[in-house]
């Protein structure tokens, strides 16, 4: 079946106006939903990516494992809640309090430094404050990504892998600075305080950016479209007002039970992703040559090539799901190859085979990634395709908590 650009949410009877669907002039619509996948990512990214500076002040502290298990299981129970009651609440008031919560949360870290921890290396409270500050950003990735990649995928494809690329963009951006700020920066502790406080003051404003977009984007004639064909798909599927209860429950399990492949997938990429990446790669891999730029290079290496995966779904777009599910079984291969470069022959244990490696963890990532969340869609009714977007972020979150589990046992 071949999907037209309006026929996603258009109900029964009104092909008529498949072909009146405005042109996204600009394509600024496309340019809006690429930021706020930038912007909700932004502020994990910009946590990892610190391995350094936290590092430095937590030395007995195992910070990236720590903070992924912290970031990744309130994000799940976040979502979890969020599908039960998403038919209840407006997407409107969930991603503009996500993105409130997303400020707060970046601001705590440099506060607590600027105030209490104050370049001492081992002041637990920081770290718990630090943690803290990881976990309400969970709960704010949970409002906002779900609701985001919910409303993405209502809309053409190309608009949901606008939302997944930008995810891969923000990494890149925080590798970026993290690179400028360790150049120019002395690595003592004024230094990395200086560099850290960088990188979270322009998450802030990037992600304050999204906030002026978001609420901006539907003026949009595209969008304005769009809207309408949902409201009069709603006007024709509902019979008397939104599912509650029992039906919603019921309605749930139809969803999950249409994508659940889809989901094994994209459980497996994620889980895979996470066990290897950032621990491993800041914590069990070393260099004698690049010495403490060897994580956050390789950390760089995994984002752009990331970024590269999600892109390229716009040049060609895998069509065969099973193929697709496929090959998120064999990335379990990383586990034995990676493995090879902690106790395997010398030549495995050197910087090319693991930056080979990462950078096609993070190809494989990102391209299979943007394949099933544009999938994810196409496979249930058009009036489901918000739900099941926002049920596709559940199982994105479980294979990030998966892996973030994982990481902390595989390597023993």
């Amino acid at each position: 079946m071949v999907f037209t650009e309006s026929s996603l949410l258009l109900p029964s009877g009104s092909n008529s106006r498949k072909s009146n669907a405005p042109e996204d002039k600009w394509d600024l619509a496309y340019i809006v939903y690429f930021f706020l996948g930038f912007g909700y990512l932004l502020p994990w990214n910009a946590f990892i990516t610190a391995v350094d500076y936290f590092s430095y002040l937590y030395p007995d502290t195992s910070v990236d494992r720590i903070f992924a298990v912290v970031y990744m299981l309130i994000g799940l129970v976040g979502i979890s809640l969020i599908i039960l009651y998403s038919h209840s609440s407006k997407a409107f008031l969930r991603i503009n309090l996500g993105l409130v919560l997303f400020v707060v949360s970046l601001l705590i870290v440099p506060l607590v430094d600027a105030f209490y921890v104050r370049g001492r290396v081992g002041v637990i409270g920081g770290f718990y404050a630090a943690a803290f500050a990881v976990g309400l950003s969970g709960v704010a990735d949970a409002l906002v990504q779900g609701s985001i990649v919910g409303s993405a995928g209502e809309l053409p494809e190309r608009y949901m892998q606008a939302v997944v690329a930008g995810t891969g963009g923000s990494g890149v951006l925080v590798s970026v600075l993290r690179i400028i700020t360790k150049a120019v920066y002395p690595q003592d502790a004024s230094g990395l305080q200086k560099s850290a406080n960088l990188y979270f003051s322009v998450s802030i404003v990037i992600v304050f950016i999204c906030m002026v977009l978001y609420n901006l984007v539907h003026k949009l004639p595209v969008m304005r479209y769009y809207n309408e064909l949902k409201v009069e798909a709603a006007a024709t599927n509902e019979d008397s007002g939104p599912p509650t209860g029992v039906v919603w429950r019921s309605t749930l399990w139809d969803i999950v039970g249409s994508i659940k492949w889809y989901g094994f997938g994209i459980v497996l990429i994620y889980a895979v992703t996470l066990a290897i990446f950032p621990g491993y790669i800041t914590e069990d891999v070393h260099s004698e040559v690049l010495k403490d730029w060897y994580p956050i290079l390789l950390i760089a290496s995994y984002n752009v090539f990331d970024l590269v995966g999600k892109s390229l779904t716009a040049v060609y777009l895998l069509q065969n799901e099973k193929v697709a599910i496929g090959s998120c079984i064999a990335r379990l291969l990383f586990f034995p190859l990676f493995l090879g470069c902690l106790h395997g022959p010398q030549f495995f244990r050197t910087e090319i085979p693991v930056t080979i490696l990462t950078c096609l963890l993070g190809l494989t990532n990102g391209y299979l990634t943007s394949v099933l969340m544009i999938m994810i869609p196409k496979a249930v009714k058009s009036q489901h395709a918000e739900t099941a977007g926002i049920v596709s972020v559940l199982f994105l979150v479980f294979g990030l908590a998966s892996g973030s589990v994982i990481a902390w046992f595989w390597v023993i």
